[in-house]
């Protein structure tokens, strides 16, 4: 696993061993980072279930200014912040080692621009995630979520939370979809 694009572009990215995380694949990554492109410059992001930290990390190499990573696995811990020394993003990051769902309530370095979630999959801690992010009011204006799912996710519940899907995009096992408010009335799509 490397860096896609950027600043710190094919710098080599350490990964968990064992299966407790699901690295994205370069090519799903460049997919992702090719539609985010519009909303990554100096955009405030949050990584949650961050793994490797991989996708905050290309965030920041793209252009990003800060990124603010959620993970409570301890060795996936240990390779975001060896991925962020390697880099040269320490200081442009904040690292929680700590379970999304308790430590989520509590952030105070919002509003963010973008917002990614790859929890584990068919556990639906999106839908819970989704929840506490609406109640918390911590999404700039024009904020994009995006979460990673399993093909078979059901995420239709999100127009009752208050988002809408602006986009989906599907791979082999897995999806990405793009979510915003349904307050925002400038949706790019």
């Amino acid at each position: 696993m490397r860096v896609i694009s950027g600043s710190a572009r094919r710098l080599p990215l350490v990964t968990p061993k064992g299966l407790n995380t699901r690295p994205t694949s370069d090519k799903v990554k460049e997919t992702l980072f090719n539609i985010l492109a519009p909303y990554l410059y100096d955009a405030n992001v949050l990584d949650l279930f961050a793994g490797s930290g991989a996708i905050g990390i290309e965030a920041l190499s793209r252009g990003s200014r800060h990124c603010t990573f959620i993970e409570k696995d301890k060795d996936a811990l240990n390779c975001i912040r060896k991925n962020l020394e390697k880099t040269r993003f320490t200081e442009k990051a904040t690292v929680y080692q700590a379970d999304v769902l308790s430590r989520l309530p509590a952030l105070s370095s919002g509003p963010f621009d973008l917002i990614f979630m790859d929890p584990p999959y068919n556990m639906e801690l999106e839908k819970k995630v989704l929840g506490i992010i609406a109640d918390m009011g911590i999404c700039a204006d024009d904020a994009l979520i995006v979460v990673e799912a399993a093909s078979d996710t059901d995420l239709s519940y999100a127009t009752e939370l208050g988002y809408e899907a602006v986009k989906v995009k599907d791979y082999k096992n897995s999806k990405h979809v793009f979510f915003k408010n349904l307050s925002d009335h400038n949706i790019r799509r």
